[in-house]
């Protein structure tokens, strides 16, 4: 299987050409340069009655200076969304996501690398539908042609450690010179003007200062650290927000702006949502466990085979869910009539809850309270969530495979979460080679000559 990706003048995208619509130098399609692919990775989202516009960012070109997770996170979502996103590594030492475990190859999943063609499932997931060409930065022939990178794009995203660029004499004030449409995008773990605060940041490095860590499990718990990467994926969607909102200004004003967003900021943000220490104060431990007192019933319990979630805490609600005990009389008992007596109430409240969800398995206790209209589902673990058929139809999780051998394992990955009425999104193109795109990008879009291509590349600059 080859797929054919064409850039098509319309908008100097790259898109997907299926090999039987597509003939090299077509003029049928007005394509300017036709490439034999490897294999797509995870399902491409197909065209439905409807869809006709462009993808939203399909005007958007993004060059793509990141590096883990936090950064490619935020350029994967602006690929996603449509834009031709450029992403620029060292020549020497690509994304630290490329080395992360586990790997697949053409036998399967392993822990570490067993050949060439193995492939982290982290750069799987994270790269798809980026070009990757290389560029080191520390030559000093580089710097010309990453101006002209600069000049051909709207958008540059990065999260170096905070000065990075700075140090490289290539920081926004350069930036903002070379394109001053240019919409720069910084994350970082602190903001990029705190210089007392450590310049490196890691995801449970800003869990542990921004309070998120006492607020699960129990008063007597340890800090519980969240088990997905908390930071180091909301930043970025407030990066990408920042970002979005900074390029309609552009079109508008001709100015780019640097969106700059702390992870310690983003998360700290998120915790202050709800008033722990205010609560507290006012007499409600600010951890409790599988529950949440002031708004019972409403928490995690225990059935027969498992645990089922319960989130009743509306008078209506709590009338259903006494309704679907079986036990309707207790919605008037004086105890439990309304929410403040629910949460005065709170401990013999749960007792009675646990009661009901212990002498029943989890689909029998989600029978009764489903009847009753009570919002309530299974927990389920990562393997069964992220394989619900829902999940899937919808393209918010799709299946990842080896851009060379195909299904070798079974494995989900991240989708598109979000649908549009007329534009097609989502994922069709696998994550690139180190270096995969150097002549199509600095040919085709730089206009380089081969002789100066390979002129850059004996001078490794690229």
């Amino acid at each position: 299987m080859h797929l054919y990706f064409c850039f098509i003048h319309r908008s100097n995208a790259l898109e997907y050409i299926p090999d039987d619509t597509i003939t090299l130098g077509s003029t049928s399609t007005d394509c300017k340069t036709g490439i034999k692919g490897r294999l797509m990775v995870g399902t491409m989202k197909t065209e439905t009655a409807g869809t006709n516009l462009p993808k939203p960012l399909d005007d958007i070109t993004v060059l793509d200076m990141t590096t883990a997770l936090a950064g490619p996170f935020a350029t994967f979502l602006l690929a996603g969304l449509g834009a031709r996103v450029i992403k620029l590594e060292n020549p020497a030492s690509g994304d630290t996501c490329r080395e992360n475990a586990p790997y697949l190859g053409a036998e399967g999943a392993s822990l570490v690398r067993r050949s060439a063609d193995d492939i982290s499932v982290s750069a799987i997931n994270r790269l798809r539908n980026k070009l990757g060409v290389t560029l080191n930065l520390k030559n000093p022939e580089a710097r010309a042609v990453f101006a002209d990178l600069v000049k051909k794009c709207d958008v540059l995203v990065e999260n170096y450690s905070r000065g990075t660029l700075e140090r490289l004499g290539v920081g926004y004030g350069w930036l903002k010179e070379v394109n001053p449409r240019l919409v720069y995008g910084s994350i970082t773990g602190y903001g990029s003007e705190d210089d007392l605060s450590p310049a490196k940041a890691m995801d449970t490095i800003i869990q542990a200062q921004s309070g998120v860590m006492y607020t699960s499990g129990g008063p007597e718990d340890p800090p519980i650290r969240i088990g997905i990467p908390m930071a180091d994926f909301c930043a970025p969607m407030f990066g990408v927000i920042g970002i979005l909102a900074a390029i309609h200004q552009a079109q508008r004003t001709g100015i780019g702006q640097h969106i700059d967003v702390s992870m310690l900021g983003a998360l700290t943000m998120m915790v202050s949502g709800e008033p722990f220490d205010l609560l507290e104060r006012c007499g409600i431990p600010q951890r409790t466990g599988q529950t949440l007192p002031r708004l019972a019933p409403f928490g995690i319990y225990r059935t027969r085979d498992g645990f089922i979630s319960i989130c009743a805490p509306t008078e209506t609600m709590a009338r259903d869910f006494f309704e679907a005990t079986g036990h309707p009389e207790l919605a008037d008992d004086a105890k439990f009539a309304t929410r403040d007596a629910r949460v005065r109430n709170f401990q013999e409240l749960n007792a009675f809850i646990e009661k009901f969800t212990r002498a029943l398995t989890s689909s029998e206790a989600l029978l009764r309270l489903e009847r009753c209209g009570v919002p309530s589902a299974e927990v389920r673990d990562p393997s069964a969530a992220t394989r619900d058929p829902r999940v899937i139809k919808r393209g918010e999780t799709v299946p990842l495979t080896h851009p060379k051998y195909g299904a070798v394992e079974d494995v989900y990955g991240m989708g598109m979460p979000i649908l549009f009425s007329g534009s097609d999104v989502g994922f069709n193109q696998p994550p690139p080679e180190l270096g995969e795109h150097n002549d199509m990008v600095y040919r085709d879009i730089l206009g380089y000559t081969s002789e100066k291509i390979a002129e850059l590349k004996a001078q490794k600059v690229i």
